[in-house]
C-alpha cells in the first residue's frame, strides 16, 4: 500500500452512535467539505438510541453522504490520499458500519487508512478553527458519555486528570430533562428552557467541589432536581426555574474543575470539546474566567462540538502524516482508553 501523499486530502467517517458524519480534510487547505445526518427523529419515539436501528441507518446513509461530501469538495474519489474512521469508543454495530466502509474504500483505492479514537477527534476539533490552540494545554471533554479533564502534553500524548464517577454531564442533562417531561433529545431542550428561568430560585449543589480532586459526579445532582420537581407545583415557570438552577450547577462545577486543572498542570490554555461544549452558559462563564484569570480558552464552533466527520478527518490526517497506518484486520473498540494512544511523534 502506498504512503500518504501529504498533498492529497483525507476522507473522515464518523459513525460511533446516532449521527453519520463525513468530511474531507486537507493538511494544506484545511476543511474542504463536511456533511452530517442525525438520527434524532428515528430514536425519538424510544426516548433514547436503539443500537440496532442506529447501525441500520448508518448503512442506509453513509455512502450517499460520502458522494455528497466529495461533490461539495469538488473531488473525485480517486483524489483521496487516505481514509480515516472512528474505531471507538461507541456502539459496536455502528462502529463496524463506518470501519468496514472506510477500509473497503481505502483498499479499493490503494491508499492508507487509519482508525481514530472518537475522543481524540473531539479533543482536536478546535484545531479546525483559524485560531487554534498549541500544546501543552488542558482539555475538558464533556458530552453525553464523557466528562473528562485531559492534560495534552503534545498531540497524541494524553494524561487523564479527572473522569466522571457516574453520570457524565451530558447524560445528566438528558436524564434530568426526561424526568421533567421534556422531549428527546432532552439536553438541548433543557438548556433552551433554562434561558427563561429565574436565576437563584433553585440552587443545587456543586458536586465534589468541596474536596480536592478533578473527578466528576452528577448522579446526586440529578436526584436533587428530581426531588425539587416532585415537590413543586410543576408549572411551566417552575420547570424553567429548576432547569436554570440545574444548568448553573453543572456549568459552575465544570468551571471550578477546569480552573483547578489549569493550576495543577501550570497550563495557560484550555480547550472545551464535546456536545456540552456548545452550551451557551458554559462558554460565557469560561470566557469570562479566562479574561479574569489571564488564560486562553478555545471552543470549536457549535457544529463541531457534536459528533462529526470533520474532527475524524483532521485527526486521521495528522496521524497518517506521522506515518501511523492500519494492518489488514478491521478492529473496533466499544471501550477504548485515550491514554493508550501512541504519540504522533515518538519522544527523542
Amino acid at each position: 500500500m502506498s504512503d500518504l501523499p501529504i498533498a492529497k486530502p483525507v476522507l473522515g467517517i464518523e459513525s460511533s452512535c446516532d449521527e453519520t458524519g463525513v468530511a474531507v480534510y486537507d493538511l494544506q487547505r484545511g476543511l474542504l467539505a463536511h456533511r452530517l445526518y442525525s438520527q434524532v427523529r428515528l430514536h425519538a419515539d424510544y426516548g433514547g438510541v436503539v443500537p440496532e436501528l442506529a447501525s441500520r441507518d448508518h448503512v442506509r446513509k453513509l455512502l450517499p453522504l460520502v458522494r455528497e461530501t466529495l461533490a461539495a469538495a469538488h473531488l473525485e474519489v480517486t483524489d483521496l490520499g487516505g481514509v480515516a474512521y472512528t474505531a471507538g469508543p461507541g456502539l459496536i454495530g455502528a462502529l463496524l458500519v463506518g470501519a468496514s466502509a472506510a477500509r473497503a474504500l481505502a483498499w479499493s483505492l490503494d491508499v492508507p487508512s487509519i482508525a481514530v479514537h472518537h475522543m481524540e477527534g473531539h479533543l482536536l476539533a478546535p484545531l479546525l478553527e483559524a485560531e487554534a490552540p498549541q500544546a501543552p494545554f488542558v482539555a475538558l471533554l464533556v458530552s453525553g458519555g464523557h466528562s473528562m479533564l485531559i492534560a495534552v502534553d503534545a498531540i497524541g500524548s494524553y494524561r487523564l486528570l479527572g473522569d466522571t464517577l457516574d453520570d457524565a454531564a451530558g447524560e445528566a442533562f438528558d436524564k434530568t430533562a426526561k424526568l421533567m417531561g421534556l422531549p428527546y433529545p432532552g439536553g438541548p431542550e433543557l438548556a433552551r428552557l433554562a434561558e427563561r428561568g429565574e436565576p437563584g430560585r433553585y440552587k443545587f449543589s456543586r458536586p465534589m467541589t468541596d474536596r480536592p480532586g478533578l473527578d466528576f459526579s452528577f448522579s446526586g445532582l440529578k436526584t436533587q432536581v428530581l426531588l425539587a420537581w416532585k415537590n413543586s407545583d410543576q408549572s411551566d415557570a417552575t420547570r424553567a426555574d429548576i432547569a436554570r438552577g440545574f444548568e448553573e450547577a453543572i456549568v459552575d462545577t465544570l468551571r471550578i474543575k477546569c480552573l483547578r486543572a489549569l493550576v495543577a498542570t501550570g497550563a495557560r490554555s484550555l480547550v472545551i470539546a464535546g456536545g456540552v461544549g456548545a452550551n451557551k452558559r458554559l462558554r460565557a462563564q469560561l470566557a469570562e474566567a479566562a479574561l479574569r484569570q489571564h488564560f486562553r480558552v478555545y471552543f470549536p464552533r457549535p457544529e463541531f462540538c457534536t459528533d462529526n466527520g470533520a474532527m475524524i478527518a483532521l485527526a486521521g490526517a495528522l496521524r497518517l502524516q506521522a506515518g501511523h497506518l492500519e494492518g489488514p484486520c478491521i478492529k473496533v473498540f466499544p471501550r477504548w482508553d485515550l491514554e493508550q494512544l501512541s504519540p504522533l511523534h515518538p519522544a527523542v
